[in-house]
């Protein structure tokens, strides 16, 4: 059975970026007769903001977007990911670099901007600060359901990624392997920011033995003056915006659909255009 998930970090209330992966992801499971999950990501407590997960599920369920059986957080997972690691123990090892040194002695820009790590402590450290994974040069590819066929050679574009943090944290890419396989998702909606987060996971799926889900990226919405909608950027909260909903339905290609009900009876991940991201119409 199709089952699709929405995942958000509660690091403030939900807003029109948020919305428009929900809406997506909804949409997508309840078109194809599947259950949609809604999962909480609050690894990382310093960035998550108190109330807010509790806050985004009351509006999820006001407008409309019922979920179906219990919310997952992952601060209650621990145990799972420390599980994997002890799986990939062949695999990782040990970095005492800072990111000063990163940066100085990196092989460039990895294309989410952050520093290609080139291997300096694969033969051993004596400092301990992060756990990293060996990548190697045989391409991954996927083709996703939007954007097409993708394609990174991990060694060369991102080089040994971390999956345990210098603070003490599980990673994201870790952590989301782990619970899309535990919820048996089958398939992943997201935005397309996380595009290419996507053969970092799913080389840890494979590494780890586990299905790799189907992928479906959507624009990332843009303002007015071409910046991401985020709530690093101080994107307004949906409570503030009454037409949240049908905005983005209209982004989704959805330009007719007034309710949840008419999006889903004329749902079509065709209409939703090709691009990274765009402006979010007023």
């Amino acid at each position: 059975m199709y089952t699709g998930r929405f995942a958000p970090s509660p690091s403030g209330p939900l807003h029109m970026g948020s919305l428009i992966a929900a809406a997506a992801s909804w949409l997508d499971a309840r078109a194809a007769g599947g259950r949609w999950l809604v999962r909480i990501e609050d690894l990382d407590r310093p960035r998550c903001m108190p109330g807010a997960a509790d806050a985004m599920l009351r509006t999820l369920d006001r407008l409309g977007l019922h979920w179906d059986g219990e919310v997952l957080c992952q601060s209650r997972r621990l145990e799972h990911y420390r599980a994997a690691l002890d799986k990939l123990a062949r695999q990782t090892y040990w970095c005492g670099c800072t990111r000063r040194e990163i940066a100085d002695s990196s092989l460039g820009l990895a294309s989410d901007g952050a520093h290609i790590y080139p291997g300096t402590c694969r033969h051993g450290t004596a400092r301990k600060r992060a756990l990293r994974v060996r990548t190697t040069a045989e391409p991954i590819s996927f083709v996703d359901r939007v954007q097409g066929r993708c394609q990174q050679v991990l060694e060369q574009d991102i080089g040994d990624f971390v999956l345990y943090r210098a603070d003490g944290l599980f990673a994201y890419q870790l952590a989301v392997v782990v619970d899309d396989a535990a919820q048996g998702i089958t398939d992943v909606v997201r935005g397309a920011d996380l595009l290419d987060s996507t053969p970092r996971q799913i080389y840890l799926q494979q590494l780890l033995g586990l299905p790799t889900p189907r992928y479906l990226h959507v624009p990332v919405a843009l303002d007015t003056a071409g910046g991401k909608l985020s709530k690093q950027t101080a994107a307004a909260p949906i409570e503030t915006d009454p037409c949240a909903l049908r905005r983005a339905l209209a982004f989704l290609g959805q330009s007719e659909a007034g309710t949840l009900d008419q999006a889903l009876r004329g749902w079509d991940p065709q209409l939703i255009l090709r691009r990274r991201a765009m402006a979010l119409a007023p």
